[in-house]
């Protein structure tokens, strides 16, 4: 079994889907993050393939080897949930399981609660489900917290622009593999808060990072820029009750940088988040940072399949 790549006509633009498995097979879609790309799926596409179902994987809008917005600085979270939404019907799949990591566990929890029914079970990664609000997280961190920088337009370009886009996949590569917000001194940019010589992560090899490099080269950051970083106060979906009621899944690494934005531990660890899933399990992994489906795939695997298995 090989994983094999096609584009699928959605909302006028052609998306680069990755898939592997039989056509007939319960089907589950995996949403990527930022900096990745359908590529850091690789391990448990293969896994869930392997144990009889079908993986999916997009690259968004803009991203890798889909085509771009025809206005990238207009795009918004929504144009992704109704691209997956496309994408389902195109492919004639009435329901799936969704696994979301890092922002693309935002484009799971506005999809779940827009289209419940189409919905068999969720996990995310690295972010737990929360309603569509506009974020709170940078009121409390200082004016070199990294999300702030990026929002700011012109300023992430200029940042990026002094490098290829290898050495920027791998510096926020670096970056998001520790246990702490990345945030930079005044006059200090972002790139700069890595030094060239830092190592890759160990469970990173430099043909995964000349992926990474090779797709960001062609699609640029023009898109993943302006979604997630530019658009988050656009996801202001008035929903009156924001809860789903499907199975769900929460994988988070102990050592994930997400666990210092200001209240998601609380939220996490208090329960708070099944206010809005009350049929949510959670897993944490000890050693696990951001990337733990790249960082551990065996042990994320484990736990995505039991959970597809006791919810198919």
């Amino acid at each position: 079994m090989e994983i094999e790549h096609k584009h699928v006509q959605v909302n006028g633009l052609k998306l680069h889907v990755a898939e592997i498995g039989s056509g007939s097979s319960p089907a589950v879609v995996f949403l990527h993050g930022f900096p990745e790309i359908w590529y850091s799926w690789r391990h448990q596409m293969i896994a869930v393939a392997k144990a009889g179902f079908r993986a999916i994987a997009p690259d968004y809008r803009g991203y890798g080897l889909s085509d771009p917005p025809p206005e990238p600085e207009k795009a918004t979270f929504m144009d992704l949930v109704a691209d997956l939404l496309a994408l389902l019907d195109a492919l004639s799949l009435s329901k799936v399981f969704l696994i979301g990591k890092d922002f693309g566990a935002a484009v799971v929890s506005i999809f779940t609660l827009l289209h419940q029914d189409r919905v068999l079970g969720f996990a995310t990664l690295g972010v737990p489900f929360r309603p569509p609000r506009p974020p709170t997280h940078h009121q409390n961190l200082p004016e070199g917290f990294y999300i702030s920088r990026w929002k700011e337009p012109g300023r992430a370009e200029a940042d990026f622009g002094r490098l290829d886009a290898k050495t920027v996949v791998k510096n926020v590569y670096i970056m998001f593999s520790k246990s702490e917000i990345p945030i930079a001194r005044e006059g200090q940019e972002i790139m700069d808060l890595v030094e060239p010589s830092t190592p890759l992560p160990s469970w990173f090899t430099e043909e995964d990072l000349a992926t990474y490099g090779a797709l960001y080269e062609k699609s640029g950051f023009r898109t993943a820029l302006q979604v997630p970083y530019r658009s988050m106060d656009g996801a202001k979906l008035q929903i009156k009750d924001p809860k789903v009621e499907v199975p769900a899944l929460l994988i988070m690494g102990e050592k994930d940088y997400v666990f210092k934005f200001p209240g998601i531990d609380d939220y996490i660890r208090s329960g708070a988040v099944k206010s809005f899933v009350p049929n949510l399990e959670i897993a944490f992994i000890p050693e696990g940072n951001h990337f733990v489906q790249e960082q551990s795939p065996d042990e994320v695997n484990n736990l995505v399949l039991n959970f597809l298995n006791r919810h198919i």
